[in-house]
């Protein structure tokens, strides 16, 4: 699963992490993530995250 970043802040998804902060449990895939999720660093919407290697 491929990892991504936003543009504006630089957080990085990484799906083997999640994001249990907000619910989002490890192994997730950013396609995956609900439509309403947003940055945890700046709350930037899914659309401005970008693949990274």
């Amino acid at each position: 699963m491929k990892k991504y970043k936003c543009m504006f802040c630089g957080h990085i998804y990484d799906p083997a992490i999640g994001d249990e902060a907000h619910g989002i449990p490890a192994g997730t895939a950013f396609e995956d993530l609900p439509e309403n999720w947003k940055c945890p660093g700046c709350g930037a919407e899914k659309e401005y995250f970008e693949p990274i290697d």
